[in-house]
This record gives structure tokens, sequence and C-alpha cells, in this order.
């Protein structure tokens, strides 16, 4: 099979998001990176029962950095911690230059690391942000919910994007799912389930020893609120805690999606960009890295004929017409799946939010070539101690060329330390995105940077 190789987006790619969803390319964004706003849209739903994940930790917030990469140098970035000095001038020498920050006070007594409740908590933030939109400013969220409507209405900031109640609704993965089904797109087999009773009906038919089921909390992210049913034991664990739930609380809601596992090929992630028009424009298609359910990076170009970059770019537009007909706009990620048959299907969840995959835009456009390959990697670090980013600098080399030969580009550095100081070792995260003539290429140098990551003091371990 001739792989087809589907360039990332057009050049001007933050300008042409901002020209679909404002209808002006030269428009001034304040970004809010809001990272898990599944978590806020749960409020309302009764997912799995188990307990809801955490409010934003450290590591989660600082992944906001990754907004100061999409964002151009007349936008700004709201951020909990400040940008480390030595990676925006690494930024900035590498050609992408950055935009304003706006670094948020937290609120006194606050535990939990939350940006957009920071900003509600900072009167000199929203006097800040009432001069921008004086000055004409758009308020982009990752993913709009009520904290951030409250943001653009005590600032006057105008919302880039469609309101938090269809946004929330969209972005259930039951309305996936059902969506999926109304335009006769290839649907995993499985059911909704909004009731216990729907859900043991759902479980019961199956042998799942045999044929393992994904039960999906219908706002679940990251890997959480995922349930893998591989054997009655694990069916009747599940049905039980919700029985005994919707005992103890006199009502048996629930709101989850059960699916079949399918083995695959390959999973996919694609974008498309839907204006206030109406009209919808593909931006990418890569092939997403799950580890244990979880997102682990992207490479570029996905593994796709012709053939199937047609049937998903199709998809594309049905998705797109529709989401607007129920009131949305903007930017939609797309989680699909390439089946070990070749079949596709091309809808596993929508995500009606910037993704992953929407950060790498401006990095991509600038140092990836036609006919090359790339990969967005998220390196899980073990550490003693806070590391220096000059330290990891030294480790992964200066960025490409920009005439498609191999190199890295440091995408996020804060999450790095980001439990820096909370006593003895800690986790960490630094995420990169590599580039090489073919994917032979791209194993070579992952390879060899985890290598040398491994060496750098205070690097415990790099799993």
């Amino acid at each position: 099979m001739s792989i087809a190789a589907h360039p990332p987006a057009a050049p001007g790619y933050t300008a042409g998001l901002k020209e679909a969803l404002t209808g002006r390319r030269d428009a001034r964004f304040v970004w809010l990176c809001n990272f898990e706003a599944e978590n806020e849209w749960a409020h309302r739903h009764r997912g799995l029962p188990a307990p809801r994940p955490p409010a934003r930790g450290p590591l989660t917030q600082r992944m906001e950095e990754l907004g100061a990469l999409l964002a151009e140098p007349g936008d700004t970035l709201l951020l909990g911690t400040g940008l480390d000095p030595g990676y925006r001038r690494y930024a900035e020498r590498a050609g992408l230059a950055l935009p304003a920050e706006l670094v948020v006070p937290a609120p006194p007594g606050a535990s939990a690391a939350d940006t957009s409740r920071a900003v509600l908590a900072s009167p000199g933030t929203l006097r800040r942000l009432g001069e921008l939109a004086r000055d004409g400013a758009y308020l982009m969220p990752m993913g709009n919910t009520a904290l951030e409507e409250r943001i653009a209405a005590e600032t006057g900031l105008r919302p880039a994007v469609a309101g938090a109640a269809v946004t929330e609704r969209v972005n259930s993965k039951i309305y996936s799912r059902r969506v999926t089904e109304l335009l006769g797109l290839r649907t995993v087999p499985g059911h909704v389930c909004e009731s216990v009773d729907e859900l043991r009906e759902a479980l019961g038919p199956y042998d799942t020893e045999r044929r393992p089921l994904i039960v999906k909390d219908a706002y679940g992210v990251s890997g959480r609120g995922l349930f893998v049913v591989d054997g009655p034991a694990k069916a009747k664990r599940l049905l039980r805690m919700a029985e005994q739930r919707a005992r103890r609380l006199g009502d048996g809601a629930l709101h989850a999606v059960v699916e079949h596992f399918l083995p695959k090929k390959a999973d996919l992630a694609y974008q498309f960009v839907i204006d206030r028009r109406g009209r919808v424009r593909l931006d990418f298609v890569k092939e997403a890295l799950i580890v244990q359910g979880v997102p682990g990076g992207h490479r570029m170009p996905a593994a796709l004929d012709d053939g199937l970059h047609d049937e998903l770019a199709k998809a594309a537009e049905l998705l797109g017409r529709r989401l607007y007909e129920d009131g949305f706009f903007g930017v939609v990620g797309v989680d699909g799946l390439l089946g070990a048959d070749g079949l596709l299907y091309p809808v596993l969840e929508i995500n009606a939010r910037l993704s992953m995959g929407s950060y790498q835009g401006r990095v991509l456009e600038r140092f990836m070539r036609p006919g090359t390959a790339a990969l967005a990697r998220r390196h899980p670090l073990r550490l003693s101690g806070p590391v220096p980013f000059a330290d990891l600098l030294a480790a992964i080399g200066d960025p490409p060329p920009g005439d498609g030969g191999p190199g890295a580009v440091i995408t996020c550095f804060g999450t790095v330390n980001a439990h820096a100081g909370e006593g003895g070792s800690f986790r960490g995260r630094l995420h990169t995105v590599l580039f090489a003539a073919d994917r032979a290429g791209l194993t070579a140098l992952d390879e060899k940077i985890t290598a040398a990551l491994g060496r750098v003091a205070g690097i415990e371990g790099t799993s």
C-alpha cells in the first residue's frame, strides 16, 4: 500500500483558526488552556461509579504552557506560572515568536491549580483583561465551560467559541455515539447507557472472556473514567457498584457508553474547524499513540492511503455540518480507529475543543517538510530534584535546521519540574516534537533522546 503524504495545516495555521472563529486572521486572542474542561462539564452528569478525578494538579496546570507555541506574538497567554526565561529565549531563537504572558496569582489558601478560578478571584487580572477587551481581544479557551463564560461576561472579552451549554452537550461520548449512528458512519458495536438497567442490558449478552468491552464515562478524559470488562467478574463488579449507588441515591441514572474492544492497526486523531457560517475545513490527520488508554503523542503523517484519507475527510464534513446544526462552531478533534481488518471507524469520540494535536500546528509549520516525518512525544520522567532548562536542552540538542533535517523541539518545559518542592523524588513530563526523514529516523532519534535524558543529573528514570 502506498502511503500518501498529507501535510499538516496550510501556512498560517493559527491565523487560519482565528479567521474561522472570528472572520479576521489578525484577531488578537487571550488564550486560556484549561486542560480537562471535562471535569467541569461532568458536574451535571452521573458517570461510572468511581471517584471523580481530583481537581487539576500542578502538572496538568503547567500543560497550559503548550499554548505558548500555538498563540501568536500579538496574543496574550494566561498562566498560573510564568514561562522559564531560558525556555522563552530558546523558542524565540527557534523562530517561534511567543505571546505576552499574563501570570494569574493563585487565590489565598488555594490548594488546587485552576487558572480559570484564579482569574475570577483576581481583581487585577480582571482589570487587565477588561483593558484587552476594550482593545478588541477575544477570549479563546481550550474548552468552554461556565467558568470561561463568567470570565468573558466580567471582562467584556468576546468569546471566540460557541457557548458553554452547547459545548458541554456535544462533548459527551453519548452525543458522539448517537451522532455517528445518525449519520450512517461505521460505528463501533455497542450501546448508550443512561440508566443502570441499560448498563445491565448492555453487559448481559456478551461473552466478555473472549470479547472484551470498554465502558466509558460520558465525560471521561485522558484514560480516566474508562473501565475494561474482560471477564464476568469485572462485569458483575461494575454492575454491583452501579446498583449500590443507585440504591443509595434513589435514582438509577447513569451516563456512559459500552463498546466492543476492536483489534486495530492504528488509532487516529484528526481535527476540523467549523466557522461561524458553518463551513468545515479539515486541518490534519495524525496517528495517535495510545499507551494503556492514555494519549502518548502523535506520529505524522498517518499511514493512510488516499482512499482512507478521503473517507475520513467525508466523515469530517458530515460531522461538522451536524455539529453546526446543533449550535456548535469552533475547533473539533475526533478520535478514530483503523481496524485490523482495514475498516475505518471514523468516530470513537468527538472532542469539540482544542486537543493535544492542536498545539503542534505552528511547530509543524515551522520545521516539517513534505515527505518527512514527525513524532509528538511526551517523555515521562522520575526526578530526584528540579532540573534546569539548560541541562535538558543539552540532552535534547538544538532545534532542527528547518530543511527537513533531524532534530527535536521542546514544546513544554514547565511540566518537568511541576511537582518539585513537594518533598522526595517526584514525577515530571517533558513534551517534544521530533523530526526526521522517515519513521525509522524518528525511532532512532527517539531512542537517542531517551538515553540522553537518562544521563541528565536529577533524572532517575524515563518511564
